[in-house]
């Protein structure tokens, strides 16, 4: 079913158009993917770690999870928006040429046979295998009489109570359907061997009614038969015992159905006085207000009760997703937390950098030299001690950090508050708009402010997306500033899920434009020229096309050029066209995108001499590292912005040159290095919009970069 994304895409123009020279035109919007079907096909190659048998069985069934998952923020965001614009009937063309409806209708094609793969995935190869390994889900119905009156007495004792079962009629209008909850419709009837005296007027005719199943119940309800793996779920368990909601009544079969709506919260921040107090008003408006995108269904729903639900909620047909299996897959993932080491893979062990393995002051290491740190490789305590260590130091005057997601429990927020108390001047922008944890960072907010912390709330029209940390440290009457330059958030859950790059440093010149940096974000200062930092939204982009541009020339002039990029995604047309005219020139250019690519490599005249690979395995990849030949004195930068309009117009990204030449060899050769060579999670992409895998041949062996870090930076 790997189907290429061209056959959906309505034909552009019948002839590409040409340059003076014979060349195709960088301009043309023939030469750019859809950026929204790009991103089905980075989600497909999530789906197919899920397929790869080689991957173990928990492990497939996180990735199936995690292509829900990503679904549903991608209809929450990227399809909400698209369905906004042809409700507003607005005529904006994508930069390759798609209008709104012809993008929702082609992501619908791309889409439908991706889910049949989903589930025939789990429904014939990875539950069966479950079982196999004595982990099974079993249906109510084919329990023994005893299991099943122990699991009425848990409903009736933990379910109940909480249950509210919603009818549809003249007095009742169609319930609210809360974002991403799964619920039970069903037709309830009068049971019409029963009288029921003076209410019978209100049992005359079958009605719907809506069951929402409580977030607070799992939805895997472990069977208490000396096996710990056994499971049955919750949508079962309520439908069985449909009697006590409606007793004396008819109840038809249950059929399980999830709503998603819009999520993207706007905010006239111009407007917004105090923006704490309207994120909070907007999260509450959002769960109530936003409309509907797409409704899922079991298969096996009565096509009038989808009918009803669909029309209820303002949704057509071609908005419904008929679902042959369990709906929600997300919801399995508690299987995940059973003690099956054998079914999950091999923890890795975590590194110190050798600098700082026999030190008791991270300072006097980093005022020698600068350590780079390679997260989940490096352990994060590193980071975690840098703060810690800051924190307490007698001589440390003064922190300042950008957080936009931390998570729960956060040590890093620990060691701000206990720096505050320690009388040091902290500073902690918490940007409140980091799309999904923004309740998170109200809540941190709110405690930081509480402890004396200065916050700042992000600012106007900007997400403050960049990962830098300032200590200002004072040593022999002098201040002297330590930095934290990373492409990670400072989260100590995500740094051993994802792969990040950072550097510690006590470099003057980086140190003192990370105070302008701060002064920018917390005082409004209008810094427009940094000594070292690329900064968006001031100049990133310009920078950045100067620097393709510079070995454009490099190549025309005979010197050495060359371009290495490792990024998330990559849909700035401007930077597009800039890489294009440089492969035009003869630059060999590598670019190693783990999701969005809207750049077509391998067209003849246009960017034969571009190769893109994109890498998704075991850890989720996230370092972003940009390096330029520069006619053999190479610059290698690392940071926190993608080449992408959000990145670079409406957020505050920092990007930092790594000035050790060593660290520059260190991060060309072995990591960058690693990552092309890459023939396990590596596939490289079509000049159609298509993926192919990498395979190992007799002259290439295979080659897992992430294994090689795993072995080699330990």
């Amino acid at each position: 079913m790997n189907r290429s994304i061209r056959e959906f895409v309505p034909a552009l123009q019948e002839e590409p158009a040409v340059t003076g020279s014979g060349m195709p035109s960088v301009d043309d919007p023939q030469f750019l993917t859809n950026r929204e079907l790009s991103w089905l096909e980075f989600n497909r190659r999530v789906l197919q770690q899920a397929l790869d048998d080689s991957v173990p069985l928990l492990e497939r069934l996180k990735f199936l999870s995690i292509f829900s998952t990503n679904l549903d923020e991608f209809f929450m965001i990227r399809v909400s928006g698209l369905k906004e614009q042809i409700a507003e009937g607005v005529h904006k063309l994508s930069p390759d040429g798609m209008n709104a409806a012809d993008q929702v209708k082609s992501i619908r094609q791309v889409l439908r046979p991706m889910l049949v793969e989903q589930m025939m995935c789990l429904n014939e190869d990875i539950m069966p295998l479950l079982e196999s390994e004595g982990i099974l889900i079993q249906s109510y119905s084919d329990l023994k009489k005893g299991t099943q009156k122990e699991l009425d007495e848990y409903f009736l004792r933990d379910v109940f109570p909480i249950l509210t079962p919603q009818a549809v009629d003249e007095s009742h209008p169609f319930p609210y359907i809360s974002n991403l909850s799964v619920n039970i419709g069903m037709m309830v009837a009068p049971d019409t061997s029963i009288d029921h005296g003076k209410i019978s007027h209100l049992f005359s005719v079958s009605r719907f009614t809506r069951i929402k199943l409580p977030a607070t119940v799992d939805r895997l309800v472990r069977i208490d038969n000396g096996n710990k793996s056994h499971f049955v779920a919750l949508n079962e368990i309520v439908a069985a015992n449909a009697i006590h909601l409606f007793p004396n009544m008819v109840t038809s079969q249950a059929s399980l159905f999830r709503l998603t709506r819009d999520a993207d919260i706007e905010i006239r921040e111009d407007e917004a006085g105090d923006l704490l107090r309207v994120m909070e008003q907007e999260l509450l408006h959002r769960r109530r207000f936003s409309f509907p995108v797409r409704l899922e269904v079991a298969s096996s729903m009565p096509e009038e009760m989808i009918s009803l639900i669909a029309g209820s909620t303002g949704l057509t047909d071609h908005d419904v997703y008929r679902i042959d299996g369990f709906l929600n897959i997300p919801d399995l993932m508690s299987l995940y937390s059973l003690n099956r080491p054998d079914l999950k893979e091999a923890p890795i062990s975590y590194s110190i950098p050798e600098s700082l393995k026999h030190t008791e002051n991270i300072f006097e290491v980093l005022k020698k030299q600068d350590v780079l740190v390679h997260h989940p490789y490096t352990s994060y305590s590193t980071i975690l001690d840098f703060l810690e260590a800051a924190a307490i130091d007698e001589d440390v005057r003064a922190i300042k950090i950008c957080l936009y997601r931390t998570g729960k429990d956060s040590p890093v927020v620990e060691s701000l508050v206990k720096a505050s108390r320690n009388g040091k001047q902290v500073a902690a922008l918490v940007e409140l708009k980091a799309r999904f944890d923004e309740e998170n960072n109200i809540e941190w907010a709110r405690q930081l402010e509480s402890e004396g912390v200065h916050v700042i709330y992000g600012m106007l029209g900007l997400k403050t997306h960049s990962k830098v940390a300032l200590v200002i440290r004072r040593e022999n009457d002098v201040l002297r500033r330590y930095v934290h330059i990373a492409t990670g958030n400072y989260n100590p859950v995500t740094a051993r899920l994802y792969t990040d790059l950072g550097i510690l440093t006590s470099d003057e010149e980086l140190g003192a434009d990370a105070s302008d940096l701060f002064n920018f974000l917390t005082g409004y200062s209008y810094k427009t020229k940094y000594k070292q930092l690329l900064v968006a939204p001031i100049d990133l982009r310009e920078r950045m096309i100067e620097l393709i541009d510079r070995e454009t020339k490099n190549k025309t002039d005979g010197k050495k050029a060359r371009i290495i990029v490792k990024i998330n995604s990559l849909t700035d047309e401007k930077i597009v066209r800039a890489l294009y005219r440089a492969s035009q020139a003869g630059v060999e250019i590598d670019l190693i995108v783990r999701g969005i690519c809207v750049l077509k490599p391998g067209i003849e005249g246009l960017s034969e001499n571009i190769r893109v690979v994109s890498i998704v395995g075991r850890f989720l990849e996230h370092s972003r590292v940009f390096y330029f030949a520069n006619g053999g004195n190479p610059e290698l930068f690392i940071g926190s912005a993608d080449w992408m309009h959000r990145n670079l117009d409406r957020r505050v990204e920092a990007v930092t040159p790594i000035k050790d030449p060593q660290l520059v060899k260190y991060l060309l050769k072995n990591v960058l290095g690693a990552y092309l060579a890459d023939n396990c999670n590596s596939q490289i992409l079509t000049s159609d919009g298509e993926y192919k895998q990498r395979a190992a041949t007799e002259d290439t062996p295979a080659f897992d970069a992430q294994m090689y870090f795993v072995s080699h930076d330990n």
